[in-house]
């Protein structure tokens, strides 16, 4: 499978100013908790919990070892009908160090795919002539009468519909005057009833005695920062609460309170890594587990046999893994460093294939390039021959399973002009642009 495109950007270096946040949120790529600006990334990820953001940037970047995110979900498909294409990508989060593929943090990865909501595009219709008007709705007076017409000229595709409405009316006369009716209304009598109501009037006079001279207002002012709180833990950084109060002086004789807040916190660093208890972890070579079609760095042999390819001879197989990752007293690994396996050694032996059915489309390649194209193949393959699927090493030990190493060179009937593999090969249409979702919330 191709690999897809990946756009770099450059990395933080343990000196930039950035903006330290308490965590990371995986799920949604965002920080959490600001601690505060102007502090260097060195500093805010003591912490590998934390996380950082670059000065006019909206990319959050934890401080945790890098590691690729999940993939987005499929952007939606570029056009409503016939065939499209879609994006989706994924983005290396972490800080010092790299990705798979030696890639850097921040840069993000591509994939393109074709898509189709809906296999034909709508095409509208045309009406059909007027058809004849009904009988007017009344028999005597005036009313309305109507006419219809299909949308067939031609029929609507794909959703498609007619412009208008397929039934229209008019007013009509019949001429003719209806037959009178007498009609008797029963009139009612009504009864009032009429309110009186009283008024009055009166008068409040308020003296107010001023007295001599007023008192001159004070207005408050703040007295100096003092810490309420210490810096929190041993390692990495922190907050520290700092309160002030309005007594410098207090605010007296209806004087203004001191504006602004009295509280206010600041960062504080300890200048010491936070140390996690890390377990390792055993990952074999990935060489070493490629399926049966893949060549592998190491040549499935047997001791004192020259060559056992092609024969029903089980030959070895071994491969062996270190511990990485433990640190400050974490979990040793679990498991084996040494695995030895048994096999039949079939690298290019010469036998007898046949044409496999089309793959499935693959992705279009490239995903952020001009004209990119998905390919499917026929293979020329051949069954694994026909030998005993376990061998007896050591007897009273059970028996051991043989599998399959190399790849054999396989002979098929020439198709297409090739002997081996068939590619089909169809333009990627409507592409979309590949821009990176963070300058879009700029």
């Amino acid at each position: 499978r191709p690999l897809p495109l990946l756009l770099a950007l450059l990395p933080a270096t343990g000196s930039d100013p950035v903006l330290c946040f308490t965590q990371y949120e995986e799920a949604t790529g965002k920080c959490t908790g600001l601690l505060g600006g102007g502090v260097s990334v060195n500093d805010c990820c003591l912490n590998p919990a934390y996380a950082f953001q670059k000065p006019g940037s909206k990319l959050c970047q934890a401080c945790r070892p890098p590691r690729w995110s999940p993939w987005s979900a499929w952007a939606p498909c570029s056009v409503t009908c016939t065939k499209g294409s879609q994006l989706r990508h994924r983005r290396c989060i972490g800080w010092d160090g790299q990705c798979s593929e030696k890639v850097e943090p921040g840069t993000l990865e591509w994939e393109l795919q074709a898509c189709e909501d809906h296999p034909c595009c709508p095409e509208m219709g045309g009406w059909s002539n007027w058809g004849p008007w009904t009988a007017c709705s009344v028999t005597c007076s005036k009313g309305t009468r109507t006419r219809q017409r299909t949308c067939d000229h031609p029929t609507p595709k794909c959703g498609g519909h007619c412009p208008g409405k397929p039934q229209e009316s008019e007013p009509c006369d019949t001429q003719k005057a209806c037959p009178s009716h007498v009609t008797m209304e029963l009139f009612t009598g009504a009864s009032f009833v009429c309110l009186e109501g009283l008024g009055a009037e009166g008068k409040i006079e308020v003296d107010f005695l001023l007295t001599s001279s007023p008192t001159p207002t004070v207005a408050g002012g703040w007295g100096p920062w003092s810490p309420i709180s210490p810096c929190p833990g041993t390692c990495g950084l922190g907050q520290i609460l700092e309160r002030r109060t309005c007594d410098h002086p207090k605010p007296q004789h209806g004087g203004p309170f001191c504006a602004g807040d009295n509280v206010r916190t600041l960062i504080c660093n300890t200048a010491e890594p936070f140390f996690i208890p890390s377990s390792g972890s055993l990952h074999w070579p990935p060489s070493l587990v490629a399926p049966v079609s893949a060549v592998n760095r190491d040549p499935c042999s047997r001791r004192n046999i020259k060559t056992i390819s092609c024969e029903e001879i089980p030959g070895q197989q071994t491969r062996t893994r270190s511990c990485k990752g433990r640190k400050f007293d974490g979990q040793r690994c679990i498991g084996e460093q040494q695995d030895i396996r048994h096999c039949y050694n079939i690298q290019r032996c010469p036998w007898k294939g046949s044409w496999s059915e089309w793959s499935s489309w693959g992705l279009c390649m490239p995903p952020c390039k001009p004209n990119p194209v998905q390919t499917r193949q026929r293979l020329c393959t051949a069954p694994l021959p026909k030998f005993r699927p376990t061998v007896t090493v050591v007897e009273g030990q059970g028996e051991k399973n043989v599998t399959f190493w190399g790849k054999p060179s396989t002979l098929c009937e020439m198709l297409q002009g090739q002997k081996a593999v068939v590619e089909e090969k169809r333009p990627c249409l409507h592409v979309p642009e590949c821009i990176d979702p963070e300058d879009e919330k700029l």
